[in-house]
C-alpha cells in the first residue's frame, strides 16, 4: 500500500490519521505544536518526522488538513516546503477549507513539478472524523479521484465528485455559507426570543414543527435550551474565516453577496467579543449586544 503523509493532525486531522492507519496504510506524520497527541498513532505504527522534507521523502500521498489558504500556501510554497521536496508522482490531497482561486494556483504549481493534486474538503465534526464518517467534496482529475477513492473511503462516509480542481473548495464554501448563515439567523432569533421572555423550549417546539426544523436547529438546540455548546464544536474564529473565504469567492465570480456580507459581519462582531467561542454561543453573544443593527 502507498505510504500516506499527513500534515495537520489537529481535531479533524487526528481522526483522519486514525482511520487511515486502521485501514493499513503506512503513515508518516509531521510533528507540529498544533497537533493533537500523537502517542496512540505512533503506538499503532505511524512515524512522526520533524520537517516537511522528511515527510516528502517517504510519502507517496500527502494529505493536508490545515486551517486555510495561507497555511496551505505556506506548507507548499514556503521555505523548505513540500513543493521543493516532494518526489515526482506524489499526490497531494487538500482536505483544508481554502479559497478556490488559491487552490487552482497551488494545483498548477504541484503539477509543474510532476505531482498530482485534488481538493477534498470535508464537512461534519471531529466526532465523525474520529468515527471515519466524514463527508468529502472532491475536485480534480476524475481518474485521479478514482485512484484515490479507496484511501478517501478509509476516513469518509459520503464522498461526492464535484468536477475539476477547485470545485471541491467551491462547494465546501457554499455548504459552509448555508450552514453558518442558518446558524446566524437562528442565533439572532433565539437571542431576540430570550429578550421577549419566550421559553426556549417553546421556541424550539414552534421552529421544529415549521420552517425552522433541520440540522442547524438540532445543533443549536442544546445551547438554546441548556447552554451546552458541545454539539457544534466549530469556533467563531473559523466561522469568520469561512465566511470571509465565501464572500471573496463570490466577489471574484461577480456573484451577489449582500446576504453573505451581513452574515460575515455578524461573525466579525462576535469575533471581537470572543473569537474562541463555539458557534452555538453566538446566541449569547448576540443577546449581550444592545446596539440595534
Amino acid at each position: 500500500m502507498k505510504t500516506v503523509g499527513i500534515i495537520g493532525v489537529g481535531m479533524m486531522g487526528h481522526g483522519i490519521a486514525t482511520n487511515v492507519a486502521k485501514a493499513g496504510y503506512p503513515l508518516i506524520l509531521l510533528e507540529h505544536p498544533g497537533n493533537q497527541p500523537l502517542d496512540a498513532l505512533v503506538a499503532a505504527g505511524a512515524v512522526a518526522v520533524p520537517t516537511i522534507p522528511d515527510l516528502a521523502d517517504k510519502a507517496d500521498i500527502v494529505i493536508l488538513c490545515v486551517t486555510g489558504s495561507p497555511e496551505v500556501e505556506s506548507v507548499l510554497l514556503g521555505p523548505a516546503g513540500l513543493l521543493g521536496a516532494m518526489r515526482p508522482g506524489t499526490t497531494v490531497i487538500d482536505c483544508s477549507t481554502a479559497v478556490p482561486s488559491s487552490t487552482e494556483r497551488i494545483a498548477a504549481a504541484v503539477e509543474q513539478v510532476g505531482g498530482e493534486f485534488i481538493d477534498a474538503p470535508m464537512t461534519r465534526t471531529p466526532k465523525e472524523a474520529a468515527e471515519g464518517r466524514l463527508n468529502l467534496v472532491v475536485g480534480g482529475n476524475e481518474q485521479l479521484f478514482g485512484r484515490c477513492l479507496p484511501l478517501l473511503e478509509s476516513f469518509a462516509e459520503n464522498i461526492t465528485y464535484a468536477g475539476p480542481v477547485g470545485s471541491g473548495h467551491r462547494l465546501k464554501l457554499l455548504h459552509n455559507y448555508v450552514s453558518l448563515g442558518f446558524s446566524a439567523v437562528l442565533a439572532e432569533a433565539a437571542a431576540c426570543s430570550a429578550r421577549a421572555n419566550i421559553k426556549p423550549s417553546v421556541l424550539i417546539e414552534v421552529l421544529a414543527k415549521g420552517g425552522g426544523a433541520g440540522v442547524i436547529l438540532e445543533r443549536l438546540r442544546p445551547f438554546i435550551e441548556h447552554g451546552d455548546a458541545s454539539s457544534f464544536r466549530f469556533t467563531i474564529s473559523n466561522a469568520l474565516k469561512d465566511m470571509s473565504y465565501y464572500t471573496r469567492m463570490a466577489n471574484e465570480m461577480g456573484a451577489y453577496g449582500g446576504t453573505a456580507s451581513a452574515v460575515q459581519q455578524a461573525y466579525a462582531n462576535a469575533y471581537e467579543q470572543n473569537a474562541g467561542a463555539a458557534v452555538p454561543e453566538l446566541v449569547a453573544l448576540l443577546g449581550e449586544s444592545t446596539t440595534a443593527q
